[in-house]
């Protein structure tokens, strides 16, 4: 018996919008924009409104198994970086309907994405002054204590092994505090800001100028831009294995159907390593 897969994704979608309604209901909310999903559609977002105010609304959706982790109240904690260029939650609420849903409502981030998808496919024009407020950020992250964890050494250990056997020393020597989600998508400009803090936390020292320079492959002169602004990281050796870090974890999306565009591109960076 053959399953309809397209007409049970249809469905969860709707779904999901259901959910999106229903937590603006909650909070007394009227939603003045087009609704966005998120990856694997286990999110909605949409602009709202209250009493002439322009928020943001955002509902996550996750199988009870797996809200246990720290990713689950990223956005909340995040709270902490009250001078950064970013959304603050100010208000969360959970309800359990076969899964586990939790809307976060959010301040507004005006913009827009400097890309559609993670990885970024056209030249982008952004002000030098974006960029210093970029590595500015990535700074007072990076300096900024937690006790919530990105990536552990057995799972940098098994990422790299994967990949690339024995050949790479996968020990980190150097920890920081990262975005640990730092891509086109969760970038905004002309002003900048940076979105989606679910997975911040400790982790080897250069992972999130690592993470976009992977995510910049397929535009040369973008790649070249983010090298030169993180050069002080990614030209050491630690930067080095969290670039051989951050390739082998898309490299394993990859392997399960993730922007197959970028295969060729990363193993050609890992060569120069």
């Amino acid at each position: 018996m053959s399953v309809d897969l397209s007409e049970a994704d249809a469905q969860f979608r709707q779904w999901m919008h259901e959910n999106l309604s229903r937590a603006a209901d909650r909070f007394g909310l009227t939603v003045t924009g087009q609704a966005r999903l998120g990856w694997l559609d286990r999110s909605i977002s949409a602009p709202v409104r209250a009493s002439g105010r322009r928020l943001w609304l955002r509902v996550v959706s996750e199988d009870k198994q797996w809200i246990g982790g720290e990713f689950w109240t990223g956005n909340l904690d995040a709270n902490v970086f009250t001078t950064l260029p970013k959304p603050q939650v100010l208000d969360v609420y959970e309800w359990e309907e076969w899964r586990q849903q939790r809307a976060e409502l959010m301040t507004f981030a005006p913009g827009s994405p400097c890309s559609p998808t993670d990885t970024v496919r056209h030249a982008l024009d952004l002000p030098d002054e974006w960029w210093a407020e970029l590595r500015r950020t990535i700074e007072i992250i990076a300096a900024t204590p937690t006790d919530r964890v990105n990536a552990d050494q057995a799972l940098i250990t098994g990422r790299i092994q994967q990949h690339f056997g024995h050949s790479a020393n996968p020990v980190v020597r150097q920890w920081e505090t990262v975005h640990g989600d730092l891509h086109w998508a969760n970038l905004m400009g002309p002003d900048f800001m940076l979105l989606d803090w679910e997975l911040w936390g400790r982790g080897p020292v250069g992972t999130d100028a690592a993470t976009l320079l992977c995510y910049s492959l397929l535009v040369p002169e973008t790649a070249e831009r983010v090298r030169d602004t993180f050069a002080h990281v990614l030209d050491t050796d630690v930067g080095q294995l969290a670039q051989l870090y951050v390739a082998s974890r898309l490299l394993h999306r990859v392997d399960k159907g993730d922007h197959p565009d970028l295969a060729a591109p990363l193993r050609k960076l890992v060569e120069t390593l």
